[in-house]
């Protein structure tokens, strides 16, 4: 990572290491970036501290002679959308996606819509630690901040545009809706009545401190939306992520889905509805069982190092039908190349109502594995051990590199890397039987704490 920017943006605990005088600065840095005169975009989540975040960065940007235009409260990809489709040069979002409600953070949009690539992040990072400030003369700064209106329901058509309407009214369904309290809240709900469905809602009023679940969604944090899909005898279930760029699908049985597993399903559907090249693009925490069920169709699989950033950047520069994370985040390409949480859900429906099969049924297609996530704390030289570890561990079998190591299997897959936001090495497996799960993530965690912690667990 560098040394501002994590995987997704620059995040902080909000008042202590995000401050208003580091927001002035990151605005300012962000200004130089783009340079005087530049049109950007920006846009916010619900989290506590936003407006102080948002103010401090855009007066930075104000007087770097930037002009400056307001979204205000929207989902991460609608802002994207808006830029993109608008004509700006960039945008900012304040976010911290699905950390703790104490978080805030920044992202910085190009004008294709997608985040700043990683060499763009670096000459943001020179002009922020140089303290850069332009001493442009009153004349020359911008005299106000514009409202920007329609982002969102612009961006629910567009949505809209992408699917089979007609089709998808016919389900005459309910989906269960959790937007974890942000701003998911404005804009999927509303979808949904676009497209003929009933939306029951489910922490969907806007709330800064997030008190239905944690922002992240997963299968855990979920469990109340997933009663409500049974009880309620709903046809789907999904639940966003604090900006509302991820979507975790339930099944009307109540069962809820990593994303890699939704992420392979909608990319096959994508690929035989739009014209774009039969390749996919997911991070290497994404299940080996997305190969196996795509390579068979005609779809190749490009692994790339784990983040949306470094996965839509690779699909905007080689192209292709779709990118995603195991986490929920998809990148639909003929919509935008960025991941879209509503998008996703639009999707989703358009493929129940192509194969006329139940979500349960859709997901009963893929191969089954049995899964273990894990993690060991480490020092950075002891997670550059734990890696080199587990390929000795592993020698002869297929590898793969590009950011920790990832090890294949006939009947199972195991990666090790060093995490971007915590000084931890994250050991994620898979296996076909459990027994074979538990016995290779142990010779993992053996082998790292023998010759990297000297027997500590």
């Amino acid at each position: 990572m560098g040394r501002l920017f994590g995987t997704d943006g620059v995040r902080g605990v909000t008042g202590t290491d995000f401050t208003p005088e580091m927001g002035l600065r990151l605005g300012r840095a962000i200004g130089a970036f783009f340079g005087k005169g530049s049109r950007l975009l920006a846009g916010r989540d619900v989290r506590a501290g936003g407006d102080m975040i948002l103010s401090s960065v855009m007066a930075g940007l104000l007087a770097e002679g930037v002009k400056v235009y307001y979204a205000g409260l929207a989902p991460t990809p609608a802002v994207q959308l808006a830029v993109r489709r608008g004509g700006y040069d960039g945008g900012i979002m304040v976010t911290a996606s699905h950390n703790p409600p104490e978080y805030n953070g920044v992202k910085v949009i190009g004008p294709e819509g997608i985040e700043l690539s990683r060499e763009e992040e670096k000459v943001v990072e020179d002009h922020y630690f140089s303290a850069h400030a332009s001493r442009l003369g009153w004349r020359s700064l911008t005299e106000s901040v514009e409202l920007r209106h329609g982002v969102i329901e612009e961006y629910v058509e567009a949505i809209a545009e992408q699917v089979d309407r007609d089709s998808i009214a016919r389900l005459d369904g309910k989906v269960v809706v959790d937007c974890a309290n942000s701003v998911g809240s404005l804009a999927t709900p509303l979808l949904l009545r676009r497209l003929g469905l009933k939306a029951l809602s489910i922490n969907c009023h806007l709330d800064p401190e997030f008190p239905g679940r944690e922002p992240e969604p997963t299968p855990d944090s979920l469990r109340e939306a997933a009663s409500l899909v049974v009880s309620s005898k709903a046809i789907l279930g999904v639940g966003h992520d604090g900006d509302a760029d991820r979507a975790i699908f339930i099944d009307e049985r109540g069962v809820a889905y990593w994303g890699d597993r939704s992420g392979a399903l909608l990319a096959l559907h994508a690929s035989r509805k739009w014209d774009a090249p039969k390749r996919v693009f997911t991070g290497v925490s994404s299940s080996m069982l997305v190969e196996e069920f795509l390579k068979p169709q005609g779809i190749d699989v490009v692994w790339t190092p784990v983040g949306s950033v470094t996965i839509a950047r690779t699909l905007w520069r080689e192209r292709g039908i779709a990118g995603f994370e195991e986490n929920g985040g998809y990148i639909h390409y003929p919509h935008q190349c960025v991941r879209d949480g509503a998008m996703k859900l639009a999707l989703m429906l358009d493929l129940m109502t192509s194969e006329r099969a139940s979500a349960s049924e859709l997901f009963s297609r893929l191969p089954r594995y049995f899964s273990r996530k894990t993690k060991v704390r480490v020092t950075p030289e002891e997670a550059a051990c734990a890696v080199e570890s587990v390929k000795e561990l592993f020698a002869g079998y297929r590898q793969i590199t590009i950011d920790g190591v990832k090890v294949f299997g006939e009947d199972f897959w195991v990666l090790v890397r060093p995490s971007g936001t915590e000084p931890v090495v994250r050991v994620m497996a898979e296996a076909r039987e459990e027994g074979r799960l538990n016995e290779v993530v142990n010779a993992v965690l053996k082998v790292i704490s023998d010759r990297c912690k000297g027997g500590r667990a």
